[in-house]
């Protein structure tokens, strides 16, 4: 009875009507966004015409494959919008033969952003450079038949469904794949409008389900038991722990109690993660009553805030906004707990902008001292609530 009850809630929360938000947030989120826009076009490098040139650097074409992406979501800009333009010759100029978009750092990262931004504009160099960008993310997926993944760290069994690692994307460094890395690459198959039975997407959601602190559907030892349901940053913390998985998360353990009455310490779910493991749920068209869907919505219901990202403070903040917008919007949600998370979402990012259009620096972890991401973070965080 209790799980027909979540089933027919999900459902509701999906299928609901639209709710308005107020006039006063309304106005509101559009000065927010304008001058959010504004202060973006003013840090636009004059000579790249992108965002983010350190010429002490590799360049990051993932921050203005971002920006792109917040000025598509404007009913006011399209592809012929003269940021969009010249956003979208500089992305051009990082592409390389074997179909990557990137300077030299981060490719899978740095690609995948990049696809998203492409895949939405009406453009034939545009349109084949996110082709291109998306074959070369499907070379970077760990499975048995991919023998070309330039990253491989060298395993000497194939990368079968059993190994822990199947279906999972890195960012294209010998480093161990992630939650983090996964979600830009299910965004990227969405956002290209690859069919959900596609290969990629099925294999992904192996992976996915081994980064959800949910006994019923991760078969790592790490979270026999758990009932948490949200998500964890990674299955391993290094190729070498591989041989014994213990689940990897920025968020640090949490104690549960197991059906005996013992206490037993695990991952703690993360709330950045939780909100990139559901939004990539969502995007894998998975059905409302399936556990996984249940089991998030559950921790995401149980955790709900904007005051901080659970379990991380201050650390990923606009991350945290960032991918918390993206999910509940694309769940179709206004309300959680009670909550109208659109206008709270509003009001937050309101707060925290300064009236130049930049935002306040909470905390400098994961490049959040970056003026121009925090500020394409809110501006797409503030375009979802308002969708």
């Amino acid at each position: 009875m209790k799980t027909l009850c979540i089933f027919i809630c999900l459902l509701c929360a999906q299928f609901a009507g639209a709710q308005e938000i107020s006039g006063e947030h309304k106005r509101k989120a559009e000065l927010a966004i304008s001058q959010t826009i504004e202060y973006l076009a003013s840090r636009q490098h004059m000579g790249t015409l992108g965002w983010d040139d350190d010429p002490e650097a590799p360049a990051m074409p993932a921050i203005t494959g971002l920006i792109l992406q917040g000025l598509m979501l404007d009913p006011g800009i399209d592809e012929t919008h003269p940021l969009v333009i010249q956003g979208t010759r500089y992305l051009l100029q990082y592409t390389n033969d074997d179909g990557s978009i990137h300077d030299g750092k981060l490719p899978g990262y740095n690609t995948a952003v990049s696809v998203s931004a492409l895949a939405n504009i009406k453009d034939q160099r545009a349109l084949k450079a996110s082709l291109d960008g998306l074959r070369y993310l499907k070379s970077l997926q760990y499975h048995k038949g991919n023998t070309t993944n330039p990253f491989n760290p060298g395993f000497e069994e194939a990368i079968g469904i059993d190994h822990p690692y199947f279906g999972a994307v890195g960012f294209g460094e010998p480093t161990p794949p992630s939650l983090m890395s996964l979600s830009v690459f299910f965004q990227a198959l969405h956002d290209s409008g690859v069919s959900t039975n596609d290969p990629a997407f099925q294999r992904a959601q192996v992976y996915l389900s081994r980064v959800q602190m949910l006994d019923r559907v991760n078969d790592m030892p790490f979270a026999d038991g758990s009932t948490q349901g949200g998500f964890i940053d990674a299955i391993a913390s290094d190729v070498q722990s591989l041989a014994h998985p213990d689940g990897q998360s920025e968020a640090g353990e949490i104690t549960e109690i197991a059906p005996d009455g013992s206490e037993i310490t695990r991952p703690r779910a993360s709330g950045s993660m939780t909100y990139a493991g559901f939004k990539s749920l969502i995007y894998a068209n998975i059905d409302p009553d399936d556990p996984r869907m249940v089991g998030a919505w559950e921790w995401i219901k149980a955790n709900y805030t904007l005051e901080e990202n659970p379990g991380l403070e201050t650390q990923g903040y606009y991350h945290y906004l960032f991918t918390m917008s993206q999910a509940l919007d694309a769940w179709g949600v206004d309300e959680v707990n009670g909550h109208n998370w659109r206008e709270e979402m509003i009001d937050k990012v309101v707060e925290l902008q300064y009236t130049s259009g930049s935002y306040k620096v909470l905390n400098p972890r994961w490049e959040e001292n970056n003026d121009m991401l925090i500020a394409v973070y809110a501006l797409i965080a503030l375009q979802h609530a308002t969708h």
